[in-house]
Formats: structure tokens, sequence, C-alpha cells
């Protein structure tokens, strides 16, 4: 029994160890690692398939956000789902865009340096905001958006049902690892979402699951749950041709007929 526990022990012992080197560890090999509300979170540079350097958001081994590095390219959308979304946004004209998850910021950013659209970002982790700020370039998307450009951290579900204007477009992009979070895939969510919508407005998700098989669970409640309150409803596989595999693909719902992207899947 003495044994067991001394060497229990002197298992603790290296293994705290090791956690207090391993920042200084990372560091030398250009990541960094911060501890954030949703577990461990690393930021590092890579690039892309063109060849383009891209700096990275990694929360609890989940990628969250990516940005391009270079200046003139720093507010542009790296992620084909976001550019789905700005698609949808761009060509209903939209002036009130609330985005729910904020991460890198790679959509408040690009909605906010291109065109007149007041965007509202709401991120539920001071600290990832902290860091889209120190390595995701969202100081200066701030400077060159000025008032267009609104923060808030705290609880996305709470900001929306409090809001007292309705908004034209409202974004889900809030995940945590591959689960979509909170009660806007729901009922009682997409009620909340329509009431806060001005006539016409547009829902957009981030819903990161298969679109078939046994893995599109999350797509398929999203569709029924929405599809009773929107009179159109569709979306936008990330993958068109792995539809079993998990992508992270834009859902659309709104009472009017949109101009979807090419690969859109209309359900109703």
């Amino acid at each position: 029994m003495q044994t067991a526990l001394i060497v229990s022990t002197i298992v603790c012992l290296v293994l705290v160890g090791v956690v207090a080197v391993l920042p200084r560890l990372l560091a030398r090999r250009g990541v960094t690692m911060r501890r954030t509300r949703f577990g461990t979170t690393l930021v590092f540079d890579s690039a892309d398939a063109d060849g383009t350097p891209v700096r990275l958001l990694n929360v609890n081994g989940t990628y969250q956000s990516v940005s391009y590095i270079q200046p003139e390219l720093r507010f542009e959308l790296a992620c084909v789902y976001h550019r789905n979304m700005a698609e949808v946004i761009e060509a209903c004209g939209a002036r009130r865009v609330l985005v729910v998850g904020g991460g890198g910021y790679s959509l408040p950013k690009y909605l906010a340096t291109h065109g007149t659209a007041q965007v509202d970002a709401v991120e539920v982790d001071p600290k990832v905001t902290a860091l889209a700020r120190e390595f995701f370039f969202l100081g200066e998307a701030e400077e060159v958006a000025g008032d267009r450009l609104r923060l808030e951290n705290g609880d996305g579900w709470d900001y929306l049902r409090a809001a007292s204007e309705p908004f034209d477009v409202i974004v889900n992009d809030a995940f945590s690892g591959n689960r979509p979070l909170g009660p806007l895939k729901t009922d009682e969510g997409a009620r909340v979402v329509h009431e806060h919508l001005a006539p016409g407005g547009v829902y957009l998700a981030n819903v990161r699951c298969a679109v078939e098989g046994r893995k599109s669970r999350t797509l398929h409640e999203v569709v029924e749950a929405f599809g009773n309150e929107f009179a159109h409803v569709a979306y936008v596989p990330e993958w068109p041709d792995k539809p079993s595999e998990p992508g992270n693909n834009t859902f659309v719902a709104s009472d009017r007929q949109l101009r979807l992207p090419a690969a859109a899947v209309v359900v109703r």
C-alpha cells in the first residue's frame, strides 16, 4: 500500500511538472496555450490548401476559428460556411445583424468592415474575446468599423431575449466541441428567434454534423424546429460530395424566398 502511494505521488508530481512546462514547450514551436471557459485553447499559424498563411483557434481539441494573417486579407473569410452566410446576408440587404458566438470573430469582422450593416457580436467568454484582440486582429477591425461593430461578453440566448429592437439577421455561430450550444435548436429557440427578427428577417446557424446518416440527427432537429416556425428552411452542406461526413453546414430559415448559395438544399 505504501509503495503504491509513493508511486502515485511520483506520477502526480511528474504530471504537474509536465503541465507547468508545456506552455513554454509549445511556445518554442510557435503555439500559444491559454485556459478558457471551455478548456485548453491553442493559437497557432499554418497555411490553407493554397499555401496562404492562416491563424487557427483550437478550443479543447476543436477548431473554432481561422483567420488570414496577411494585412490585406485579415478581414476576409477563410471558412466556406462563413462565405455562405455572408452571401445570404449581403443578398438580403441586412441593416442590423446579431452574431451569437465570437471565437476569432471572423464573420463579425467581415460584416462590419464590408458594407454598412450594424453588427452586434456576443461571446460568452471574455478570455476568448481577449485572444481575438491579441491574435485575430479584432482590435484592427474595431478601429475600421467604429460604431458598426458592437461587442458583448455574455450569454447569447439571454442577449437575444432581452433585445428590444428586431434584427434583420440573427446568426448562431456558437458551439462547444461538436455540439451546438443552448436552446437555439429547439422549438422554443425557433419561436424566440422568430419574435426577434424583423419582417422577412433571416436566421442562419452553423450546424456541425453530417447531413445524411446516423450523425445527421442535429440537423434534422434544427430543420424540424425551425420548419414549424418559418415558411422557408434550407441548408448548405460544407461537404456536398460527402454527406455522411460531419461539417460546418449553414442552416437558413426565413419567411421570404431568399437567393441561396448554389449548393443549397431547400427543405421547404
